[in-house]
């Protein structure tokens, strides 16, 4: 493609630099050149004279996300569809952060900014200019729109996707969406160095199986209470450059075609001045699904017209017929477009191409590991922990050695990624770590085949990797290794430097060792991309038979074993297509996981168990149904029934027992609650996971984490999950005793508060408010507090919660260390919301509750004061 030397595709300016700067003027300076190429125009001057230029097709074509090129005009295809929820993602290496709800974890807002700062500058890096000779068209994932962070609420803990959000308030979530998306935009709201999508626009959160056809009628005090605060917020406080529109319906109409949402709430109310994106082929469900239009042209014709600019998926390109019949004019077209390249525009993506930014690789490893520390949250702890270092452990649960439950969803490709079992083995050594996956993750899902049942050829521990320059094996190994398990992911980060995305092969080899005679399923899985093309071919080999041979969608092969001895194994993977990974699954024999769990328990210390869930079993629509799963969501809140089987059996030993959890939801512990020594919860943690969770078992990490959730004892206790009304769920509505508390955690520390000081006993309704208070680190080890202070009116309305958070903060102290901690809390943190939806501060008696955790649930110390008068605050 010809594309002209002042209109290329390149990023503004390293990421690390304070600010992108403004295009250097390198267009001719002709009184021929075009606007559109006059750098020292305007970008809404220059876009709206590019978009002058099109014809029909050409506009039609751009509004879509996968835009391609306009040769004529120099303007280069480019792909609006890249991800960086935790980490950039789907995009090759990546720094891979705490899953979002591990983040949420952290209370931590700077931290926030500080992971979204890393994102935007690897986003920035990888859409440098590429080498002379390739295309410099953006393809998916590698552009400079981040289609994050998921800001919805997570109402209820069935939620499959619950674990992309902040949790469960919408204090929290605001504040810490909001330092999200300053540390993706940057300081430079005119030249951001990437443009963040907060999703999905609005009151979108489960169930799965329904999510493109269900409609949502919220009481008008939910909505502005609940629903809505987040993505106010992030608009007009952090100014988010676009927003992404839902699946679902709201009020009868879909979110996507929704008026009163786009252009009454968005535009009207916040002042939201970016571009609307829709979720990928949301505009197709409104004809399939929601039964609101006959076709895609008049589908696309109602998204238009509402607001909505871009679409992922192919019903805009239905927007011809609805220009034809006069269902939309050419003018909205322009609108929407306009708002579309100069968005390009100011991303500095048609300006002169600058030097390639380098990557940070041993920062952005720093902060996953600060992240994942600040992640944990120590749920119960009788004393056993720390652990002590000389111990001899046994690591027993099938979470132990999961990459997926490092990576979560939505992920890139971690260099170095550290599993739990990794991680123990090399702060205590080797030696004083013994292993045994113990059960499946639920009945009749595979898991991946752990370390202890593979051997190299070599006698080494796992398979040995060969990695060939073809896809066919042929010839001799470019590069060879040994991996601890085959569960690995090569998303666009080929296995050996210097080969291409697609177009090698690898062999692994080495021997299986079944834990004892019995009928094992083995298979190989391959990790699919979303619209990927073509498929790759798999083969697995045991002692030479062939037992699968396909593109990785076969079922697992049914072996009989009779006795123990080693099996010869080898996988050969010919990676042609666009897959993303490949791994060694099987289902074992019940008991006999069990057994070697409980051998390996009385052999040591104490056991620390790795149970929970893992994204195969909660996540985006996924293809699922066994007992408490359902198509991504959970039909049930308890730990499944294997893995509670393998904590009783191991704790009957005697032996002291640590639980660490792993999931993206809160998980019914009962059991372990009441007889467990201690119980950590540790999220899906990151590349650094492992260390984090080793570091902080033995003590030299304080865990400091709270509680982002509220974990209840059952669904039972909860409302039916499609029901949307807040009443009865989260801590700000929910009547009952949870096993946990939202804001809950504990410390290997004690940190003592004196009573907060408000700055007046009296404020007119609309004035702000200061509280102050002194907290100290009580006992003899460093650690962080996290500081919540809940709003307490002393009569609340009828339909407002009793109380709620309105600040927090999150401080290192040092033993024997005393800060005076200063919140300002302005109207809309003093407000309530009536029945009709009005936000108003209001006259009355409150109360501030200060402390470490949630009234009722914590030790809190409370100041009084009074608002006298009313105001009524802007929706």
């Amino acid at each position: 493609m010809h594309v002209m030397p002042w209109l290329c595709f390149a990023a503004v300016l390293p990421a690390s630099m304070a600010t992108a700067a403004e295009p250097a003027l390198s267009a001719p300076t002709s009184p021929t050149v075009p606007p559109y190429l006059d750098v020292r125009l305007g970008d809404a001057e220059r876009a709206a004279d590019l978009v002058s230029r099109l014809s029909l097709a050409e506009k039609i074509a751009q509004l879509q996300d996968g835009a391609p090129a306009i040769e004529r005009l120099g303007v280069p295809a480019y792909g609006w569809w890249s991800e960086g929820l935790h980490g950039l993602a789907r995009n090759g290496r990546a720094t891979v952060f705490p899953q979002a709800i591990g983040l949420a974890a952290s209370w931590d807002a700077p931290l926030l900014h500080a992971v979204g700062g890393v994102i935007a500058a690897q986003a920035r890096a990888k859409s440098a200019p590429p080498p002379p000779g390739v295309s410099r068209d953006s393809a998916r994932y590698g552009g400079l729109t981040i289609w994050s962070p998921n800001i919805n609420l997570f109402r209820d803990p069935r939620w499959g996707r619950g674990q992309e959000t902040y949790g469960e308030d919408p204090v929290l979530t605001a504040r810490l969406g909001v330092a999200f998306v300053q540390g993706l935009q940057g300081p430079d709201e005119r030249r951001p160095l990437v443009i963040a999508t907060p999703k999905h626009f609005a009151v979108h959160s489960g169930p799965e199986k329904e999510r493109h056809a269900f409609n949502v009628n919220p009481s008008a005090h939910d909505l502005e209470d609940s629903y809505l605060p987040a993505f106010r917020a992030a608009v007009t406080q952090a100014h988010a450059g676009s927003v992404m529109c839902a699946y679902n319906a709201l009020d009868g109409t879909p979110a996507c075609a929704n008026t009163a949402l786009l252009q009454e709430r968005l535009r009207r109310d916040w002042g939201f001045q970016g571009f609307v994106v829709t979720d990928c082929d949301a505009v197709e469900d409104m004809t399939l699904f929601h039964k609101t239009t006959p076709d895609d042209a008049e589908a696309s014709a109602r998204a238009l017209q509402a607001g909505t600019d871009l679409n992922c998926g192919r019903s805009f390109a239905a927007l011809g017929r609805a220009v034809e019949n006069g269902r939309v004019s050419e003018a909205d077209l322009d609108r929407a477009l306009r708002r579309l390249f100069e968005a390009r525009l100011r991303l500095g993506l048609f300006s002169p191409a600058s030097a390639a930014p380098s990557i940070d690789w041993a920062a952005g490893r720093a902060l996953a590991l600060r992240a994942a520390r600040e992640s944990m949250v120590l749920l119960k702890n009788n004393g056993v922990l720390p652990l002590s270092p000389r111990g001899r452990v046994a690591v027993v649960g099938p979470t132990a050695e999961l990459l997926e439950d490092l990576h979560a969803n939505y992920h890139g490709v971690a260099a170095d990624p550290i599993t739990p079992l990794a991680g123990l083995r090399q702060a205590l050594g080797p030696s004083r770590v013994v292993a045994a996956q113990g059960s499946a993750l639920a009945e009749g899902v595979p898991v991946a085949v752990p370390q202890a049942a593979l051997r190299t050829p070599q006698g080494r521990p796992g398979l040995r990797r060969e990695v060939f320059a073809n896809a066919t094996l042929a010839g001799h190994p470019v590069a060879a290794s040994d991996d601890a398990t085959l569960n690995l992911d090569f998303n666009r980060a080929p296995p050996a430097a210097g080969l291409p995305p697609r177009g090698y092969s690898v062999r692994w080899s080495g021997q299986f060792l079944p834990p004892a005679p019995g009928e094992y399923r083995l298979g190989l899985r391959v990790e699919r991309c979303f619209d990927c093309d073509g498929y790759d071919r798999v083969r697995l080999y045991l002692d030479g038979k062939l037992l699968q041979d396909g593109d990785g969608d076969q079922a697992a092969v049914s072996v009989k074993v009779t006795d123990r001895r080693p099996r010869t194994l080898r996988v050969e993977w010919l990676h042609t297509g666009e897959d993303q990974g490949l791994s060694l699954r099987w289902q074992a024999p019940a008991d006999a996981q069990l057994a070697q769990a409980v051998a390996a328990a009385r052999q040591a210390d104490a056991i620390v168990a790795f149970v929970g869930l893992s994204p195969d079993l909660e996540g985006e629509q996924l293809q699922l149904e066994v007992p408490g799963f359902d198509g991504g969501d959970r039909s049930s809140l308890d730990l499944p029934a294997a893995q509670e089987r393998l904590l009783q059996a191991v704790q009957a030993t005697g032996k002291p027992l640590v639980v660490v959890l792993q999931s993206g939801s809160a998980v019914a512990l009962r059991w372990a609650s009441e007889h467990a020594d201690a119980v950590l919860a540790a999220w899906y943690p990151g590349e650094a996971g492992g260390q984090a969770i080793a570091e902080t078992l033995l003590g030299i990490n304080n865990p400091a984490g709270r509680l982002p959730v509220t974990f209840y004892r059952s669904a039972q206790d909860l409302p039916p999950f499609a029901d949307y009304g807040m009443q009865g769920r989260t801590y700000r509505y929910f009547k009952g005793s949870p096993l946990w508390a939202f804001g809950h955690g504990l410390s290997y520390t004690r940190f003592a508060y004196q009573a907060p000081r408000v700055s007046s006993a009296v404020l007119n309704a609309g004035e702000a408010l200061t509280v102050e208070v002194e907290v100290a680190n009580a006992g003899d080890r460093h650690g962080d507090e996290v500081a919540q202070v809940y709003l307490e009116p002393e009569t609340p309305l009828a339909v407002a919660p009793a109380h709620a958070l309105v600040a927090f903060q999150r401080v290192p102290l040092k033993a024997g260390e005393r800060r005076t901690l200063r919140f300002e809390l302005d109207a809309r943190a003093l407000s309530q919301v009536d029945a009709s939806g009005v936000r108003a501060v209001l006259p009355g008696r409150y109360r501030l509750a200060v402390g470490g955790g949630q009234p009722g649930h914590a030790e809190v110390l409370r100041a009084s004061f009074e608002i006298q008068g009313r105001q009524e605050l802007p929706r």
